[in-house]
């Protein structure tokens, strides 16, 4: 059903209107100077010119053929594809909605969209990325861009994930379908998904519908985590019409609900997670005689996010806290090719409705529940154009990007105002910001060598939670926290660089990132302050660092010694620190990960390893302890039946076969990860 894509990695340099950022241009263009004056070692043609996009691809499915062979579980989450992605880390929280991280940042710090659309999560614990409201099948790749390359996609600092939806192709093939179902030991999950699809000449219509159910899990060792089932539903429809030859009018529309989610390392479970998520759109391949691929989307989405704490003994107090997230949106974008140049525009621009409150419930009937607004009725309005040019020179290529936007947060309850200004007296009921990136990527190759260099400037502006935030416990470091509405942007520079070899059969590339991060939002005691929650340790404020750095390096190899055979190794390191040289909370210690797969006919199989080092750079002041070294390991073996014109898949395998006890460091408070998990899929495709 799936397979993993890796393409070309690039240079990036960004610019601002700052002396720092200057001095980086400078270094950037004396590089390309030097580089340009040994252009004689040049090999590439101008025929051979390709995008130098630092994306990394997950392909997770094809149309109208799910690709089992290379995906080592067919039916996995989609959190599970995003952790195969060289870049991609999950916090678990427990066995459901793993929050993504990118160049070990959050979701503050990056972009995560659905087909270019932006939703934001309706819950103040991050139980519900955005990842959570979508399925696999509903999903054709995910964009994996690190730092300012994912600028295209709205305002970051890590990067930014970009999930494209499956669409239909326009092909006469009329009806198609399929049936698909799984099943899980350790957590006795079962999966049920079906597809209905019609296409023809100038209509198309995509149906799928999803259905997953899991107890408990069982770590290592056989012991039940308590919390940790969860009940998923999702429906998805995708709908093209072609006005005229070159002109089409598309839709979309995904209900997805998860019920009965449990979090065991949260004090809290979650009743309701629902999601809404809409799209309309307008495609031209051509405007104005000279721009192209002209694509417009309006859209609307929806989430509803409800706490619950019913389930859980010894509470002691009851609480419920729900949350609301509405968020309506645009983007236009078109290219036009003018000599050596690639030009690309974008316009975007959304609103967002963040709303969220606690209510509490004393034990003793004769006292009145409490209420305050944990998010007070924030509206973010966000307007913003972005413009990059693929500029071909002396056979190499220079992409320089920009992105700016404009910013407005306004605070519309008055409840929720008045209860900020307690701790800001002069804290204005509405701010604005102006948001910047800028960056340049410039690649080279002498085959079969791959370089890629690159510079970048962005900056953000403080989320929901890190402005707005009034009393959101934090069960990691056992503190509750409050925002600050008079935050400053957050503002990074980015250096990259990546070398590759690349022959036929054999691949291996280097790479690094360092991001230097000035006015670094984190949070920090404040001992003058009670604790609102019972047992919290204090209370922390938002704040702004001097300065944070951190580095993040890689060597990836590839070697295919006959056709059939395939091995992959990856080792990463990352390392995190702030001005003070204390440990930035939730980075990666040393990695490694490495795969052997078979294909040919109608087999398939693998066996996978993966493991880190023991994490030596911690910080407990963030609620962090020593994670201890680990190995695992995984097999899986595949087989593809022919039934007149229909295919029957079938996929079998076991993970973490040792039943390795462990937990890693992206793993809320510890929480052991699933033990020996055995798994089948079968999927029967009606062609």
């Amino acid at each position: 059903m799936t397979s993993i894509n890796y393409t070309h990695k690039v240079c990036e340099i960004h610019m601002v209107w700052s002396k720092p950022i200057l001095h980086w241009a400078s270094l950037l263009l004396l590089l390309l100077f030097i580089t340009n004056s040994n252009a004689q070692e040049l090999v590439l043609t101008q025929d051979s010119i390709i995008t130098i996009n630092l994306d990394e691809v997950i392909l997770i499915s094809t149309r109208n053929s799910l690709n089992y062979h290379r995906q080592p579980k067919p039916l996995s989450s989609l959190d599970e594809f995003l952790e195969s992605s060289k870049k991609v880390d999950m916090v678990k929280r427990g066995a459901y909605a793993w929050e993504p991280t990118l160049n070990n940042m959050f979701s503050e710090r990056l972009s995560v969209t659905i087909d270019g659309m932006k939703i934001f999560g309706a819950c103040t614990d991050k139980m519900d990325p955005i990842t959570s409201y979508v399925e696999v099948s509903n999903l054709a790749k995910a964009h994996v861009t690190s730092g300012q390359q994912g600028a295209k996609h709205g305002t970051t600092i890590g990067g930014a994930i970009d999930l494209e939806l499956e669409k239909g192709n326009f092909k006469d093939t009329g009806l198609q379908g399929g049936l698909e179902t799984g099943y899980e030991s350790n957590n006795e999950m079962n999966v049920w998904g079906a597809k209905l699809d019609y296409s023809g000449s100038n209509f198309y219509m995509d149906t799928n519908l999803s259905y997953r159910k899991a107890g408990n899990y069982y770590a290592g060792g056989d012991e039940e985590i308590s919390f940790s089932q969860f009940e998923k539903y999702n429906l998805a429809v995708n709908s093209g019409y072609k006005v005229s030859q070159g002109k089409l009018i598309t839709a979309s529309f995904i209900f997805d609900e998860a019920r009965d989610v449990g979090y065991p390392a949260l004090p809290m479970d979650v009743s309701l997670a629902q999601g809404i998520i809409t799209s309309v759109g307008f495609e031209q391949d051509s405007l104005l005689r000279k721009f192209t691929d002209w694509n417009s989307k309006l859209y609307f989405n929806t989430i509803t996010h409800i706490m619950d704490d019913t389930k859980r003994p010894n509470v002691p107090i009851h609480m419920d806290m729900p949350g609301w997230s509405d968020t309506y949106g645009f983007f236009t974008e078109a290219r036009l090719g003018l000599k050596n140049h690639r030009l690309f525009f974008k316009l975007d621009g959304f609103y967002n409705r963040s709303l969220a409150e606690m209510t509490m419930y004393p034990n003793n009937p004769n006292e009145l529940p409490m209420f305050m607004l944990t998010w007070p009725d924030v509206r973010t309005t966000n307007g913003g154009v972005y413009f990059e040019d693929e500029l071909s020179i002396n056979g190499s290529i220079l992409k320089i990007a920009t992105r700016m936007a404009v910013q407005n947060q306004e605070v519309a309850d008055e409840l929720g105002l008045n209860s900020l200004r307690i701790f800001y007296p002069e804290m204005e009921k509405s701010k604005t910001r102006f948001l910047k990136s800028i960056s340049g990527q410039w690649h080279k190759m002498w085959m079969p060598w791959h370089l890629n260099v690159g510079l970048s400037y962005g900056d953000r502006a403080p989320s929901v939670s890190e402005a707005f935030g009034f009393y959101l416990f934090n069960s990691f470091d056992n503190h509750d926290y409050i925002g600050d509405p008079e935050l400053i942007n957050e503002k990074s520079m980015e250096a990259n660089a990546k070398i590759s070899w690349e022959k036929s059969n054999f691949k291996i590339s280097a790479e690094a990132n360092v991001f230097h991060i000035t006015d670094y939002i984190i949070g920090a005691v404040d001992p003058s302050l009670s604790v609102m929650t019972i047992g919290a340790e204090g209370v922390k404020v938002y704040k702004n660092l001097e300065y944070a750095n951190m580095y993040n390096t890689s060597l990836d190899l590839e070697y295919a010694p006959i056709p059939q055979f395939k091995w992959n190794g990856l080792i990463a390191y990352h390392r995190g620190v702030d001005q003070d040289r204390e440990n930035l909370p939730f980075i990666s210690p040393f990695s490694y990960r490495s795969s052997l797969s078979y294909h040919k006919g109608s087999i398939s199989g693998s066996i996978g390893m993966s493991g880190a080092g023991k994490q030596v750079n911690y910080n407990p002041n963030f609620g962090e302890d020593q994670t201890m070294a680990y190995t695992i390991f995984s097999l899986s073996l595949g087989k593809t039946f022919i039934f007149n014109n229909d295919l029957m898949y079938t996929k079998v395998g076991v993970e973490n076969i040792l039943d390795k006890r462990y937990s890693t460091y992206s793993d809320w408070k510890n929480i052991p990860r699933m033990g020996r998990n055995f798994f089948v899929t079968i999927s029967y495709a009606i062609n």
